[in-house]
């Protein structure tokens, strides 16, 4: 059971690699490309947290705190590329 679920967020992870190498390439403007490309990280590492850390079934606070460092870290570096941009 809980290899099948990993096996599911493997895919997940894989699935969200493809999309982040064709959005990169077949999206037409740059800040569009960031934007979706952080997105999806932060997607990535959501699953991570949940299925690899095995957060999924700790208390709400932990996964909470988790995704609310994963949401800054994310801004964080989408601050990081939009004053690159302004450089």
């Amino acid at each position: 059971m809980v290899r099948d679920r990993l096996n599911v967020a493997w895919l997940q992870l894989l699935a969200l690699a493809i999309a982040t190498l064709a959005a990169a390439s077949l999206l037409p403007s740059r800040w569009l490309i960031d934007a979706v490309v952080l997105s999806l990280a932060m997607a990535k590492g959501r699953v991570i947290v949940l299925e690899f850390l095995g957060l999924r079934h700790a208390p709400a606070l932990w996964r909470g705190l988790l995704t609310t460092w994963l949401a800054g870290l994310t801004m964080l570096a989408g601050l990081a590329v939009a004053l690159r941009a302004m450089v």
